[in-house]
């Protein structure tokens, strides 16, 4: 194992991430950095692994680790990608970095069977605790970059991100919370004492109506797959 993969594996939301994900699926891993996760899910779980990466350094570094990788933005590029192409599209710590949630969000689900969502909670008690008292944004271990320096550009709360999974008719397989770097804890998160306790969260996802898609096979697919995916 690599020094990326050890720090990685360190990582609370990562071992839950490779927790949920099935050996030998096809992953593409949106806003993927330097490939620390993919690179987990190809030697634990043995995914054909796939990532979008808007940062041309992270880009290289995955190149250079053999991680098949190609520039380009959430917001824009997931267009691109034909439909039904993976079995899991995976989202860690940039939702609330996209400028257009909701339709990220939904090209996910179109491009994959199901999506891995993680965020930042920003219902959580430290959270709001720093707005009562200070009257000023917070930073905590979740949110540690000062407002005028972040990437976060659409925080939410559990509740938030629930009203918009049901607007997009997504159905909710199962939710985690991760506080303070413990290990990842299965929630409810309907419960509304959750929305307090989690510093962040990490969704599975599903449409709750699937529709009705041909399977791809990305390795003879005539369509712009092989453009996409080709290392």
């Amino acid at each position: 194992m690599t020094a990326l993969s050890k720090e990685a594996a360190q990582r609370e939301d990562f071992r839950e991430i490779l927790r949920i994900v099935r050996p030998g699926s096809r992953v593409l891993d949106v806003g993927c950095g330097e490939g620390a996760l993919l690179e987990l899910l190809g030697q634990d779980k043995g995914v054909d692994g796939r990532g979008l990466e808007i940062s041309p350094g992270g880009v290289a570094a995955c190149l250079a680790r053999g991680l098949s990788v190609v520039q380009g933005d959430a917001d824009h590029d997931l267009d691109d990608f034909p439909t039904g192409a993976f079995h899991y599209a995976v989202l860690s710590q940039t939702l609330q970095a996209v400028r257009a949630p909701r339709h990220v969000l939904d090209e996910l689900l179109r491009i994959a069977d199901r999506a891995i969502v993680s965020f930042p909670n920003f219902g959580h008690w430290r959270v709001r605790w720093s707005l009562f008292s200070r009257g000023r944004m917070p930073e905590t271990r979740a949110l540690p970059d000062p407002w005028w320096n972040t990437a976060n550009i659409h925080l939410c709360t559990l509740r938030d991100f629930l009203d918009l999974a049901e607007d997009l008719d997504l159905q909710i397989e199962a939710c985690s919370a991760l506080t303070q770097g413990k290990p990842a804890r299965s929630i409810d998160p309907e419960k509304g004492l959750e929305n307090w306790r989690a510093e962040a969260a990490i969704f599975l996802l599903s449409r709750r109506t699937p529709a009705l898609r041909p399977t791809l096979d990305l390795e003879t697919s005539q369509t712009t797959a092989s453009d996409l995916f080709n290392p």
